[in-house]
C-alpha cells in the first residue's frame, strides 16, 4: 500500500512538472544589430533583429524613395525585424523651452506609417538627446511636458499599431528617466496601451540597480536589452551573471524576447559565444518551478 501511494504521489509529480514545462517559456534570444549582418545572425541562432530607426524609418535621413527601395530588402530578411531603436533625434526636443509639438508629431507619424509597411509592431524609446533636461530648467515641467508628449505620441501609434518601449538609461548617457522606477512610473502616468516599457539590464547595472527593482513591471514591460557592464561588452566577455534579473523577470510572466544590445569587437567570434551563455543562464532559471 505504501508503495502504491509512492508511486502516484510521483507521478503526480511528474505531471506537475510537465505542466509547469509547458506553461513557462524560456525567452528568445535576439539582437541589436546591422540589417546587412542578418544572413550571418540568423545562422548563429539569433531569432530577432533591431536596427536603428534613422537607418531605415526616418524621413530625416531616409527619402521616401529610399525607403521604398529598402522595403522589399527588409520584408526579406533571414533574421526577422523585430523592432527599431534610436527612435527621435536629439534635435526634436520633447521637453525643455524649445519643444514643437507639431514637428514631432508628424516626424512621428512618418516613422510609424513605414514601421507598419515593413511589418514592424515595436519600437523602443530611449532618444536620450531628445529628452535631455536643459540644464536650470525644471525637472517637474520636464516630467509633466514629458507625460504629455508621450500621451500624444502614443496616439500616433495606435493609428498604426505601433507600440512604444520607453527605456531606461543611464546618467552618463542621459539626465531624465535614467531607473527602471521612473521609468515604470512615467509608463503609468500616460496610462495608454501602446506606451509600455522597456526593461534594460545593462543601464540598470550601469545605475547599480538590484534585480529587485523590476518587480511591479510585468503588466508593462514588452522589451528587454541586455550587455555587461564593463564597456558594454556581450555576454562572456567579463563573466556578468544575468541570472537574478531573469528570475526577476520570470516573477512578473516577462513574454518578450532578450536583445543583446552591445559593443562587438569581432561579432563573428563572440556572436555564438554571447548566444550561447546567455541561453544558458536563461535556461536555468526558467527551469526551476
Amino acid at each position: 500500500m505504501n508503495k502504491l501511494i509512492l508511486l502516484l504521489s510521483l507521478c503526480l509529480l511528474w505531471s506537475a512538472s510537465d505542466v509547469y514545462a509547458q506553461m513557462v517559456t524560456v525567452p528568445e534570444v535576439g539582437i541589436v544589430n546591422d540589417l546587412e549582418n542578418d544572413s550571418l545572425l540568423a545562422a548563429m541562432g539569433y531569432v530577432g533583429l533591431t536596427e536603428a530607426t534613422p537607418k531605415i524609418l526616418s524621413p530625416r535621413t531616409v527619402s521616401d524613395a529610399e525607403f521604398d527601395r529598402l522595403l522589399p530588402r527588409i520584408k526579406s530578411l533571414k533574421l526577422p525585424l523585430y523592432a527599431c531603436n534610436i527612435f527621435i533625434p536629439r534635435e526634436l526636443k520633447v521637453v525643455g523651452p524649445k519643444v514643437d509639438e507639431a514637428a514631432v508629431l508628424e516626424y512621428v507619424d512618418v516613422v510609424f506609417r513605414r514601421a507598419r509597411a515593413a511589418g514592424l509592431t515595436l519600437i523602443t524609446w530611449g532618444s536620450g538627446g531628445s529628452r535631455q533636461v536643459p540644464e536650470g530648467f525644471s525637472r517637474l515641467t520636464a516630467t509633466a511636458q514629458f507625460i504629455y508628449m508621450a500621451g500624444r505620441v502614443a496616439e500616433v501609434a495606435a493609428k498604426y499599431d505601433i507600440l512604444l518601449a520607453l527605456e531606461n538609461l543611464n546618467s552618463t548617457e542621459c539626465n531624465f528617466i535614467t531607473s527602471l522606477p521612473e521609468a515604470l512610473a512615467v509608463v503609468r502616468a500616460v496610462d495608454h496601451p501602446n506606451f509600455r516599457l522597456c526593461v534594460d539590464l545593462y543601464h540598470m547595472l550601469m545605475e547599480n540597480e538590484p534585480a529587485e527593482v523590476i518587480a511591479g513591471t510585468g503588466p508593462y514591460a514588452i522589451y528587454c536589452e541586455i550587455a555587461e557592464r564593463e564597456d558594454r561588452t556581450p555576454p562572456g566577455v567579463h563573466g556578468d551573471d544575468f541570472r537574478p534579473y531573469f528570475e526577476q523577470l520570470k516573477a512578473e510572466g516577462y513574454q518578450g524576447k532578450i536583445m543583446i544590445e552591445a559593443r562587438w569587437k569581432d561579432l563573428r567570434e563572440q556572436g555564438p559565444e554571447a548566444l550561447r551563455i546567455l541561453r544558458a543562464q536563461l535556461a536555468e532559471v526558467y527551469s526551476k518551478p
